[in-house]
């Protein structure tokens, strides 16, 4: 019986009951049913769990992440370590976090094991929870309370020892690679017509000069982010925002979640309207919690450059393929129209040239 299992299919009674003993002890589970999967970046399965009569609680439903099946994929994967830090966070960090994030009942993982993992977390659909399908954000009393809980992550980890102490495996974003250029590229030259002036003249840039680029996106205090807070890394438990898909949890400056949120979360009428006063409310709650002193300006400085950001974070969606399900093209129509429109609003172009001579 291996540690961490190869695929879902691995996933059996016995296993499992192994596996939920730290979370659940006296749990003894007959039967593991896998209701259904799906391979996106990693491989997922939603099983329905059967416990013996003389059982400790455990979960009756399941939401697993694994590495990809395909062996090209699984490699490719797997270098990124997305999945182990996805693991890690769940396993050291989530537990002591006051934020909504989805329960893990199991979190096993294999450093020297070509990065194998296996993540099983609350299915939150069985708990009533939902996921945007693109379109539907937060509402602006939602996006404060979210943005508390992001204020009260940052801070907690500003401090170097701390980090070290309980999170030191968070490291700075890995080196880019070509990939985003190379997408964006594809766009430009297939798919221009479908794309805003301010969207191609961002991706223009970000193909010249990346390295500056992200050299520009980290620079300031660090601290643990999210790295990913679109609105497809959200779900909505009745009124409170919870944080999904941990896999890109980086050191990097706290505003760098602030802007993304804000743009790839609110609708644009309501990123429009509220923005400035969400921003100040972030900042408001930082300073009730001890964190170092950002003053107005400065945010919203940095909320029009890291927005430059949003050309490169839309690199697969301006390739356009064709063999796309309904669903992700809905979600994807909605994340570049929000991305468009905030670098059009903000001028994420000027902002370069006239802060940072890019």
């Amino acid at each position: 019986m291996s540690f961490v299992p190869a695929n879902s299919g691995e996933i059996e009674a016995a296993w499992l009951t192994e596996a939920l003993q730290p979370r659940h002890p006296g749990a003894r589970v007959e039967a593991v049913e896998l209701v259904d999967s799906a391979e996106v970046t990693n491989s997922h399965a939603w099983l329905r769990i059967r416990y013996a009569a003389d059982s400790a609680p455990g979960p009756a439903a399941l939401f697993g992440k694994l590495l990809p099946n395909e062996p090209t994929r699984r490699v490719a994967i797997a270098h990124t370590q997305m999945g182990l830090r996805e693991a890690k966070f769940y396993d050291a960090l989530a537990p002591s976090l006051a934020m909504r994030v989805p329960e893990a009942h199991v979190v096993r993982y294999e450093e020297d094991q070509g990065g194998a993992f296996v993540i099983l977390l609350e299915d939150l659909n069985a708990s009533g929870c939902t996921v945007s399908s693109g379109p539907e954000s937060p509402t602006p009393d939602q996006a404060a309370k979210a943005l508390e809980d992001l204020a009260a992550l940052h801070v907690r980890f500003e401090d170097a020892s701390v980090r070290a102490r309980e999170a030191a495996w968070v490291t700075p974003p890995d080196a880019p690679s070509d990939y985003g250029s190379l997408r964006l590229q594809e766009g430009l030259d297939h798919h221009r017509d479908k794309l805003t002036d301010a969207f191609v003249e961002m991706s223009e840039v970000y193909i010249a000069q990346q390295p500056a680029l992200h050299a520009l996106w980290a620079e300031g205090p660090k601290t643990v982010i999210h790295g990913d807070t679109h609105i497809g890394n959200l779900f909505f438990d009745g009124e409170t925002v919870g944080f999904l898909d941990w896999g890109i949890i980086t050191l990097a400056p706290a505003m760098r979640d602030v802007s993304y949120f804000l743009n790839m979360c609110l609708s644009v009428e309501d990123r429009r309207a509220r923005e400035a006063d969400l921003i100040q409310h972030y900042l408001d709650v930082r300073g009730g919690l001890g964190g170092e002193e950002i003053s107005f300006d400065e945010a919203w400085k940095t909320h029009r450059l890291q927005a430059s950001y949003l050309a490169v974070a839309s690199c697969q969606i301006v390739t356009f393929p064709e063999d796309v399900t309904p669903r992700r093209r809905k979600f994807a129509a909605a994340f570049l129209e929000r991305a468009s429109a905030a670098l059009e609003d903000l001028e994420s172009r000027a902002a370069l040239r006239d802060f940072a001579g890019i």
